[in-house]
């Protein structure tokens, strides 16, 4: 049990923590977005063209951030010492919608490094915890000394109107503080500026229809972290953080690219040797009293000019050559693809005779990206199971979920006539049914679904439908009884006729 100075010094040290992420996640943010500013330019450039570019960018980045994130699909969750996919576990996840949260949630991970799951008992209904992905801009976890997954304490922070709210979550209890919301403005007295800092201080949330603190029934600390490539003593990194040099890069180029094309795309003429062209000025009476000289832009527009002069010559300036640049935004979005196992054809475009064997072999370090991603994710959700199994009061299955797995979706994107081949062919060797219907693609509630049309089917028409499996028989003719499934014959051996 912790004293309220000791969770209070919690909350504030897991607060600083947030603070110094923040900085990250919000430029992450920024450059998933498409909200790039325009780095190394010039002085000169950056003063003159700055305003002008300053809505455009070239995102490469989303596409990199997507393109895994689209192949992380939980299929369902499976206990150890069991062969079928657990259907409580999979309920508590469809009615909190995690199918869509999740993707939420494996994004957030792959921009900002990290995200979390929180799992709580809902007391109006005991079988239904309440499960939320939550954004890393939020959310902190303190671990145990010298461990990456014994959990000490956790903390969740957010503003609603004028308030900022944090929940602070340990083992045995959980303490809930708010404080005023309050800006910062530079304009304000040391006076003012002291009641502010008092203000600030985090102090016990009033709770009318619940204690605070209030006991942790599950034991354990109710939130766990998702992490985007960890390492074995640095923070995980971000997929978003790698690209921003380059992005910035190719932005750069399609700005100087642009503003060659405005001034230098087409081939620029100039006169020598002579004067600019003038016209008489007449008063009202009509008498000269001056020249002034000929508008430019009628001449543009007449596209007929005429000089006086035996030493009048015209030059031109051929246009730019623009390639130049288009190729080196090539190169620099190739170098994208290499550094994140991107495949080509997600940011080129350029696909043009491509067979099916080609295209996988393109997509392979892709889906070595999504396997690792799916590796660490899977073990922050096997916790999230092994959590939900708490909170329903289901200790067993909760030791069962700690070496149980997560069912994911096939990481590799192949035609529906590829994968059909290549389930015959495993069922030929003698895989089961329910095990390739899970290979192409279904959830374990489909393949439920699907095994209990089979049965129907097996019950309407038993003969046709059993021959039909072993490849041999006869259908049944006439009102003859169907046989039993002790009178059909046996494999390998020949039918009557």
């Amino acid at each position: 049990m912790a004293t309220y100075e000791q969770a209070l010094q919690l909350v504030q040290l897991l607060e600083a923590e947030l603070i110094q992420r923040e900085r990250d996640i919000r430029i992450h943010n920024a450059f998933y977005r498409g909200d790039h500013p325009l780095k190394f330019a010039s002085d000169e450039f950056a003063k003159f063209h700055g305003d002008r570019y300053r809505d455009f960018s070239d995102n490469w980045t989303q596409v990199v951030a997507d393109s895994p994130v689209e192949r992380m699909t939980v299929t369902g969750f499976q206990a150890s010492g069991e062969t079928d996919a657990d259907e409580d576990l999979w309920k508590v996840w469809q009615v909190n919608g995690l199918d869509a949260d999740s993707q939420l949630g494996f994004l957030g991970s792959v921009v900002n490094a990290r995200s979390f799951v929180l799992v709580w008992g809902d007391p109006a209904d005991p079988d239904m915890p309440v499960v939320t992905f939550e954004d890393p801009s939020q959310c902190v976890i303190a671990y145990e000394p010298g461990s990456r997954r014994l959990r000490r304490a956790a903390l969740k922070r957010w503003q609603d109107g004028g308030e900022d709210f944090a929940t602070l979550y340990l083992a045995d209890e959980v303490w809930k503080f708010s404080r005023p919301h309050l800006t910062t403005d530079g304009d304000k007295s040391p006076q003012m500026e002291d009641v502010d800092e008092a203000l600030k201080k985090w102090r016990p949330r009033e709770l009318v229809d619940e204690p605070n603190p209030q006991p942790n029934p599950m034991g354990v600390v109710p939130m766990v972290e998702l992490p985007n490539k960890p390492s074995l003593a640095a923070d995980p990194i971000s997929d978003v953080g790698g690209v921003i040099a380059m992005q910035n890069a190719i932005n750069l180029l399609w700005a100087q690219l642009f503003t060659a094309s405005d001034y230098a795309s087409f081939p620029q003429r100039v006169i020598m040797g002579a004067e600019r062209p003038v016209i008489p000025k007449l008063n009202a009476e009509g008498e000269v009293i001056g020249v002034q000289p000929v508008d430019i832009e009628k001449f543009a527009v007449d596209r007929v000019m005429m000089f006086n002069g035996r030493d009048v010559r015209i030059g031109e300036w051929q246009a730019a050559n623009l390639t130049m640049y288009t190729g080196m935004i090539e190169v620099a979005v190739g170098h994208l693809a290499a550094q994140t196992r991107t495949p080509q054809h997600y940011l080129i475009g350029k696909m043009a005779n491509l067979s099916a064997d080609a295209l996988l072999a393109a997509e392979t370090g892709l889906v070595q990206r999504v396997q690792e991603k799916q590796t660490w994710s899977g073990q922050a959700l096997r916790e999230m199971a092994r959590l939900i199994a708490l909170a329903r009061g289901e200790d067993d299955k909760a030791q069962a979920m700690r070496s149980g797995r997560v069912l994911w979706k096939d990481a590799e994107s192949r035609s529906h006539a590829q994968l059909a081949d290549a389930l015959l062919k495993l069922k030929q060797l003698g895989f089961p049914f329910k095990w390739l219907a899970l290979k192409y693609g279904l959830t374990p509630t489909e393949v439920a679904d699907v095994m209990a049309m089979r049965l129907e089917e097996l019950e309407a028409d038993p003969v046709t439908e059993l021959t039909r499996q072993i490849g041999g028989g006869p259908p049944t003719l006439g009102n003859e009884e169907p046989p039993g499934l002790d009178e059909l014959p046996d494999e390998g051996e020949e039918s009557a006729a």
